[in-house]
């Protein structure tokens, strides 16, 4: 069978004990960094007996039948360096590949970062949506947060230090600046820290360019704004028929009792992103 395990995301005394004894016994173990993962035995004061197998990104899709056909007779133990294999981290396309092939998968539960910012925010926690790493370019950054504009569940990102600032300020002029969001960093680490508040306010504090892991979390749109999102592209269809855009906001903000400002400023936006 395949086992999927979660290994800690900063303080090593989140290793839970299965993880441990899992670790000790493993015949085969694959892990995004074998040397990362030696350095993680070495601080639980553990030893490994196991065959290792790297598997990255990079590798993933030309390891799958060497480590099925391991799989078919033997427990394979699977790895990331952080947090739980397949969630923005390799180990998808082999659980994929096991399904179909038929082999057992099972897990080993452990820390994770996007719940453990979720937890934190102070953001509504009863449905929520894991979006990953946003892109790197601005143009493509806005185009994401574009098609969120109506999200109602909380949303999750991960970001890098460098780029979190011109992130937080795309997502304030298209999410609008007043949107509620959490910043979380290093989470679980000596230095750990939650900053809360409007986005506006989260992209003037990172411009200092804070360290560590980050994990932004930004609240779902109300139902109001999710109204006026929805009335976009009806708005610019409608300008688009001879009215004009102000003459076509007007009209559909009065239909549906949303801000005529907020819905203009909505189009205005998405007409940028074309």
């Amino acid at each position: 069978m395949l086992i999927i395990a979660a290994t800690p995301i900063g303080n090593l005394s989140d290793a839970s004990p299965r993880l441990i004894e899992a670790l000790q016994s493993s015949k085969f173990i694959c892990a995004e960094d074998t040397r990362n993962l030696l350095h993680l035995a070495n601080a639980l004061g553990i030893k490994l007996a196991a065959r290792l197998f790297s598997l990255h990104e990079h590798n993933e899709t030309e390891r799958l039948g060497q480590i099925l056909e391991i799989a078919m007779d033997n427990d394979v133990l699977v790895v990331s360096d952080a947090g739980m294999p397949t969630v923005s981290d390799p180990g998808f396309e082999l659980v994929r590949a096991a399904v179909a092939a038929g082999v057992e998968v099972r897990v080993i539960p452990g820390p994770s970062a996007v719940l453990a910012a979720l937890a934190v925010s102070g953001l509504p926690t009863d449905r929520f949506s894991f979006e990953g790493f946003l892109p790197r370019k601005s143009g493509d950054r806005r185009k994401t947060f574009d098609g969120l504009r109506s999200e109602t569940r909380t949303m999750i990102f991960f970001e890098s230090p460098h780029r979190l600032a011109e992130s937080l300020q795309d997502a304030a002029e298209v999410l609008g600046a007043d949107r509620q969001a959490s910043l979380s960093r290093e989470l679980t680490k000596k230095f750990e820290q939650t900053m809360r508040g409007p986005l506006s306010e989260l992209a003037e504090w990172a411009k200092v360019e804070p360290k560590g892991e980050m994990v932004l979390v930004i609240a779902g749109a109300s139902k109001t704004a999710k109204v006026a999102a929805d009335l976009v592209e009806p708005a610019i269809a409608l300008a688009e028929s001879g009215i004009g855009l102000k003459a076509a906001v007007a009209e559909l903000a009065e239909t549906f009792g949303v801000s005529k400002s907020e819905l203009y400023q909505l189009v205005l936006e998405a007409r940028k992103l074309r």
